[in-house]
């Protein structure tokens, strides 16, 4: 994979001169894509629907606010960035009918574009830019003089300089002080959802839970084990984080290690291995995709269903209180917390 940063770029000038940016959204990505781009001397207008609170701080921030209709027709580049489940309807109704000849369409990911959601204008560069970070590091890291790696992708090149412009976004949003990656669209949207439903995410949650009620149901106390099973893991997460499984490995016991060693494979075996190629398999197809946007049109009752019976286990209410008893962790928090 090629990694390029600002030296290997030779921007001349600042980047995107000339170019105004509209961001249509101003969540987690994109207050922080905002203020990088504006902090990098790019014009920068924010589009979104009247009463969305997020124009009030928009404004406050000092950027220029309109509809995503007015957003989009005085923009050379629309940023897209609001929720996946919202593009075809966002590009559809505002963007397609008010976006100039010649303008770029871009994302963070490539969900939308890759499973035919939104059905971009002949006449625009679609581009990906994706940052690999949450928005509050992208924009942390940036004020810090640093930057968060960020991949770049181009799906559509009609001026013959999309490319170009995916890379000068990227390193107005700090991703080229530490290192942008050209990838394709195909590559980080099935990526992406495999590493969410297998791993980061459905893996992850799992894996904790059923540690937890392992020990519960052995008779141990649920304070005990949402420490083994929860609390302890960023411990073991920020090692690997840092420096790979190896100096999560040096760093923990040799007890914990041999452990590891010995009964990973036990829990992770090759049924889960054969299990994860199968959701790879849905991603790959479709079949996911399909899925999701059919429980967004149906009003999400298996989702909205799943997620309140997720929140109603025991180990949120132990952690609420446990949690409770660390008030460091409300003030070292990325994601504000409300219990």
């Amino acid at each position: 994979m090629n990694v390029l940063t600002d030296k290997d770029l030779k921007i001349k000038g600042k980047p995107l001169a000339g170019k105004k940016v509209s961001v249509i959204g101003y969540g987690s990505q994109g207050h922080a894509q905002a203020l990088n781009l504006k902090d990098s001397g790019v014009d920068v207008t924010i589009g979104l629907i009247e009463g969305d609170p997020g124009r009030e701080t928009a404004a406050k921030a000092g950027f220029k606010v309109a509809s995503i209709e007015e957003a989009s027709a005085g923009a050379d580049l629309i940023m897209l960035l609001v929720p996946d489940e919202f593009h075809r309807t966002v590009y559809g109704t505002a963007i397609a009918p008010n976006a100039k000849d010649g303008c770029t369409l871009a994302v963070s990911h490539g969900f939308s574009i890759h499973y035919g959601q939104v059905s971009p204008s002949a006449g625009m560069d679609v581009i990906m830019i994706a940052p690999k970070g949450p928005g509050h590091l992208v924009r942390q890291e940036f004020a810090q003089g640093r930057g968060v790696p960020s991949l770049v992708a181009v799906h559509q090149d009609v001026t013959g300089s999309a490319r170009q412009t995916a890379l000068e976004y990227a390193a107005a949003i700090g991703a080229g002080r530490v290192g942008i990656l050209e990838t394709t669209f195909r590559e980080e949207t099935e990526t992406d959802l495999f590493g969410e439903q297998a791993v980061l995410c459905g893996g992850a949650t799992r894996l904790v839970l059923a540690g937890f009620e392992t020990l519960v149901e052995a008779g141990y106390s649920p304070e005990m084990a949402y420490f083994e099973c929860l609390h302890e893991l960023k411990l073991i997460v920020d090692l690997m984080y840092q420096g790979g499984i190896a100096t999560m490995r040096y760093s923990i016991s040799n007890t914990a290690e041999y452990g590891d060693l010995t009964r990973g494979d036990r829990v992770i075996d090759a049924l889960v291995k054969e299990e994860m190629e199968e959701i790879l398999a849905e991603v790959q197809s479709g079949e996911f995709a399909r899925e999701w946007i059919l429980e967004n049109q149906a009003g999400r009752p298996v989702f909205n269903a799943l997620r309140r019976q997720a929140s109603e286990h025991p180990i949120e209410e132990v952690g609420r209180r446990l949690r409770g008893l660390m008030p460091w962790l409300k003030e070292q928090a990325a994601v504000k917390e409300e219990e």
